[in-house]
């Protein structure tokens, strides 16, 4: 499948349903996906190290995450299934993602804490104590820090910021770029080719 039709508003691909099995933190998962959907076909493996490899919320996080580029929300339903006082905001271009995880944070009981939109929608007062995400590199070098920039200048002051990148797709240089603009990085895992990096804010 193209880049052209996960990363579109309204993808062209037919839709036919997949069932993604996968357990994160000794919890098991099982959400619904379509083609037309980021990695409909199984649970992506740069998400599947970020879930192993991040610092996942636990039943005493507070506070409101984010998730960029939810897909069918495999990061949004862990969040909020991890961290039972959280409200996770999911966004995503695709509206078929969007209506895929509406429909998965449902299915687990986790709606009343799921906040799924577009990315225009998001209230423009919101901050994030959490930013969480498996970024779609295929946009473009550009795009990304386009889009990492927008979402980062919205982390709270003692928020952090979990994101993993394919290596061969510009991990290092965005690790680089992003100390350039005086966040402060840390490469906390790396594994199976992807960098997970922790960013937060500089403390002066």
């Amino acid at each position: 499948m193209s880049a052209d039709h996960y990363f579109s508003a309204e993808p062209s691909a037919p839709e036919t349903r997949e069932r993604i099995e996968f357990t994160v933190a000794g919890r098991d998962y099982a959400l619904a996906a379509s083609r037309g959907v980021f990695s409909a076909g199984r649970l992506d493996p740069g998400t599947a190290v970020l879930l192993r490899k991040g610092g996942l919320p636990d039943a005493s996080a507070t506070g409101t995450f984010l998730d960029i580029g939810c897909g069918y929300g495999p990061i949004t339903c862990v969040l909020a299934a991890e961290a039972p006082a959280v409200t996770v905001y999911a966004i995503d271009v695709n509206s078929r993602a969007r209506a895929l995880t509406e429909e998965n944070a449902g299915t687990l009981g986790l709606a009343d804490r799921v906040r799924v939109c577009a990315p225009d929608d998001v209230p423009a007062d919101v901050e994030f104590d959490q930013i969480w995400s498996n970024p779609p590199t295929h946009i473009g070098k550009a795009g990304l820090n386009e889009l990492i920039d927008r979402w980062l200048a919205r982390l709270a002051p003692q928020g952090v910021a979990w994101l993993v990148i394919n290596r061969n797709l510009g991990g290092d240089s965005l690790h680089t770029r992003l100390e350039g603009l005086d966040w402060v990085v840390e490469r906390t895992a790396s594994q199976r080719g992807f960098r997970v990096l922790r960013v937060t804010r500089k403390t002066t």
